[in-house]
């Protein structure tokens, strides 16, 4: 099951990577340790580590494993993050990224409740769900914005390699059909 190329939103249009988005993306968010923090990667140290990602994420609607999109501003067509549904039998997980600059305006939930409404229309569908660090507040905000409830705590579920090199304890949330 493939998510269309293209979903609108209120604000936002979220469509499929292009190698061109490299270089905003690599100036806006994969470079930010603020932004990385509680990312599963290190910051980006060069452009080209951007680019290598963009071409895995082009690669990854190819074969159909992962759909990640970039997250842009209806009105001017401006890349301000990711996001990446994965299509895992009768659920899908989520996992999302935003530029600093514009985090706190509810872009990202606006992001997350596209890709639950997506998501629903999908007959096979029962149940949206994403993770977070214990510690990241803003996303768990996200996630109840968008609807989710938290499930529980995965205990030492995941390496957050900015933050420790040991797995760490992590909260997840869904919402169900």
């Amino acid at each position: 099951m493939k998510p269309p190329e293209r979903i609108e939103a209120q604000r936002l249009v979220l469509r499929l990577p292009r190698v061109d988005d490299a270089p905003v993306a690599f100036a806006k968010w994969t470079q930010d340790p603020e932004v990385t923090r509680f990312l599963t990667w290190r910051p980006h140290e060069c452009v080209e580590q951007t680019q290598a990602f963009i071409h895995n994420c082009i690669a990854a609607w190819e074969n159909e494993t992962r759909f990640p999109f970039m997250l842009t501003l209806k009105e001017d067509d401006d890349v301000i993050g990711m996001i990446n549904p994965r299509v895992e039998g009768s659920e899908v997980g989520i996992g999302y990224v935003m530029a600093r600059a514009s985090w706190g305006k509810g872009y990202m939930t606006e992001a997350t409740r596209a890709i639950i409404d997506w998501a629903f229309t999908q007959p096979k569908i029962y149940r949206v769900y994403a993770t977070t660090d214990v510690e990241n507040v803003a996303s768990r905000r996200v996630m109840e914005k968008a609807g989710m409830q938290r499930e529980g705590v995965l205990r030492k579920y995941m390496v957050h390699p900015n933050i420790s090199d040991v797995p760490r304890d992590c909260y997840i949330y869904a919402i169900v059909k």
